[in-house]
């Protein structure tokens, strides 16, 4: 409910040589932290663009309504430094985002330093309107199958990971390597792209398995003694490794090693679209390979946006002790 008190410029009541300069005039006098309300009677995107091109990236941008007679928007000024979250930091913090990251195309996970800005500006997206989607995740309700990942401690999250996503991969990539290999040899002749997918496939196998073993056999267990050693107060006991960076960086780079992978496969199957001639090893190909990325979002966002962070931050505390 809109009060007097609050700051706004109905534009339709302005010439339209006016209507730029005087927002620019009014957005300038703000007070950090402070917001502007426009009414307009069209989208007012464009002006969107001018901003950011003439300001910089000093405001956020939150409609208030959307038509047919009215646009409202609330622009606010930002405090100075503050920083917008990447798409890591906000999936961590609310999961039912990454679907809207996802209906898009953008990488949350090995691409979750990035910010929403950065990623829009990369693939060309209309980036008022994914803020809009955003937005609107937070009207939605709670869904019960949103776990709190950013709330558990992480010895317990790496515990989670490998016995949630470390034994999906060990029950389905088997079963995914064998259709792959099927369907290539079957209808490679006729699909010659389903030759380089099995090598793909091939390929992630190889990587996978390598990865869980180095997480559950060196890095998870240096996790649960950063955790150890904060509750018992005790000396943190020195790595034949040096700082948690170091594996962290390696598990990284084979998460995008994964990820370029997939990438790849989406590409050369048209996002899982299956030809006219598909039987149903072909189906069921196409199928767990959703499926297994779907699990994959999941585990490399826990581990890249929340448990690694983490880690190192909780490394890093106690080393100052």
């Amino acid at each position: 409910m809109e009060t007097v008190s609050e700051n706004i410029l109905n534009v339709t009541l302005l010439e339209p040589r006016e209507k730029h300069p005087t927002i620019f005039a009014r957005f300038d006098i703000l007070n950090e932290g402070e917001s502007l309300t426009i009414h307009n009677d069209h989208d007012p995107k464009p002006l969107y663009y001018q901003m950011l091109g003439e300001r910089g990236n000093v405001f956020t941008w939150e409609y208030l309504e959307e038509g047919p007679e009215w646009w409202k928007v609330r622009i606010s000024k930002k405090i100075s430094g503050s920083k917008d979250e990447t798409l890591g930091q906000i999936a961590a913090k609310d999961l039912r985002k990454a679907l809207v990251f996802k209906k898009y195309g953008i990488d949350f996970c090995c691409g979750g330093k990035k910010t929403v800005k950065e990623a829009c500006a990369e693939k060309g997206l209309d980036i008022t309107q994914i803020e809009k989607e955003l937005q609107e995740t937070e009207k939605t309700s709670a869904n019960s199958n949103n776990l709190p990942f950013n709330d558990w401690s992480i010895d317990f999250l790496s515990d989670y990971i490998v016995n949630t996503h470390h034994t999906y991969v060990r029950k389905n990539l088997p079963e995914l390597v064998f259709y792959s290999n099927k369907v290539s040899r079957v209808h490679g002749d006729r699909h010659p792209e389903l030759l380089r997918i099995n090598q793909c496939v091939e390929e992630i196998n190889a990587e996978l398995n390598s990865h869980m073993q180095k997480e559950e056999i060196v890095l998870f267990p240096y996790i649960k003694q950063l955790v150890n050693s904060k509750n018992t107060n005790q000396p943190l006991e020195p790595s034949h490794f040096g700082t948690v960076k170091g594996p962290i960086n390696m598990m990284e780079m084979e998460h995008e090693f994964v990820g370029k992978h997939y990438e790849e496969i989406k590409k050369l199957t048209v996002n899982y679209s299956l030809p006219a001639d598909a039987c149903m090893s072909y189906s069921m190909l196409y199928r767990l390979l959703q499926e297994f990325e779907n699990d994959l979002n999941i585990h490399i966002h826990l581990e890249n946006n929340i448990l690694f962070p983490k880690a190192i931050e909780l490394e890093k505390e106690l080393s100052n002790h």
